[in-house]
C-alpha cells in the first residue's frame, strides 16, 4: 500500500508518461494507460486513452472492484480498468501498472514470441525467464484478463507480460520502476531483433542471475549503524 497521497501519485504518473514518450516507447497514436495503487483497495488511473499531454486532472480514483470514487472514466478506458485492478488484486506487491505498445516489444507480440533473457540489464529487474505471451483475446475482456492473471500468479517474480498481437503490460513497485521495466524490455527486444540479423542472440550463463544479484549487493547502500 502506498504511503503517498493521490496528488503525489498523479504527479509521478505524469512524469513517467513524459519520460516514456521521450524514450520512444509509447504508441504513436498517443494512447496508453497508467495507474498506481493508492491504498489496498483503490488505484489512481488515467481516465482517458490519450496520454501525450497528460496532466494531474486526467486521472480518476477507482476501487479494485471497478467502482469510480473520484472523477470519471471515459468509455475508451472503461474496458481496461479490470485489467489493472485484477493485477493489483493478484499481487499485493504491485504499486504501479503501465500498458503501452512499445514498438520492439510489440513486434514480439505480433509474432506471438516470448522475449528471451539474453540482455543482462533485464536480470537487474528480476526478469530471469523468457517474458511470456498472453494468448490473444479482445483488450480488457474476461479471457484476456484471466490470461494475464494466470501468468501473474504462476510466475510470481515476473514484472511484465506480452499481450499477443497488442502490446505489453508492466507492473512494478512504483511508477518509475515500472517505466524502467518498459524501457529496458523494449531495448532488449530491439537488440534481439538486431542480433538475429547477424547470427542470433546467445544465452547468458546459467549462473548469471545469481552472479548479478551478488554483484549488486556489493554496491547496495549500507544500513546506518
Amino acid at each position: 500500500m502506498s504511503s503517498k497521497t493521490a496528488d503525489q501519485l498523479r504527479e509521478e504518473l505524469v512524469e513517467v508518461a513524459h519520460k516514456l514518450f521521450a524514450a520512444g516507447v509509447m504508441f504513436k497514436g498517443e494512447h496508453a494507460n497508467l495507474s498506481a495503487r493508492f491504498d489496498q483497495d483503490q488505484m489512481v488511473i488515467t481516465r482517458g486513452g490519450n496520454v501525450a499531454k497528460l496532466g494531474k486532472e486526467d486521472f480518476a480514483i477507482v476501487k479494485l472492484d471497478g467502482t469510480v470514487v473520484e472523477g470519471h472514466i471515459e468509455p475508451v478506458l472503461a474496458e481496461v480498468v479490470e485489467m489493472h485492478a485484477a493485477v493489483y488484486r493478484a499481487r499485493e506487491s504491485v504499486g504501479a501498472i503501465i500498458h503501452t505498445h512499445a514498438p520492439h516489444v510489440t513486434t514480439f507480440a505480433i509474432a506471438q514470441q516470448p522475449i528471451p533473457v539474453v540482455y543482462e540489464p533485464l536480470l537487474r529487474f528480476g526478469i530471469t525467464e523468457p517474458v511470456p505471451v498472453v494468448p490473444w483475446a479482445p483488450r480488457g475482456s474476461t479471457e484476456s484478463v484471466n490470461g494475464i492473471v494466470d501468468i501473474v500468479k504462476g510466475h510470481p517474480g515476473l514484472p511484465v507480460v506480452i499481450l499477443a498481437n497488442h502490446g505489453l503490460l508492466a507492473f512494478g513497485a512504483n511508477p518509475l520502476a515500472t517505466a524502467q521495466i518498459v524501457t529496458t524490455l523494449d531495448e532488449a527486444a530491439e537488440l534481439i531483433i538486431n542480433a538475429r540479423l547477424i547470427g542470433g542472440e546467445k544465452p547468458l550463463p546459467d549462473a548469471a542471475f545469481s552472479k548479478v544479484q551478488e554483484h549488486m549487493k556489493q554496491f547496495a547502500p549500507k544500513a546506518m549503524a
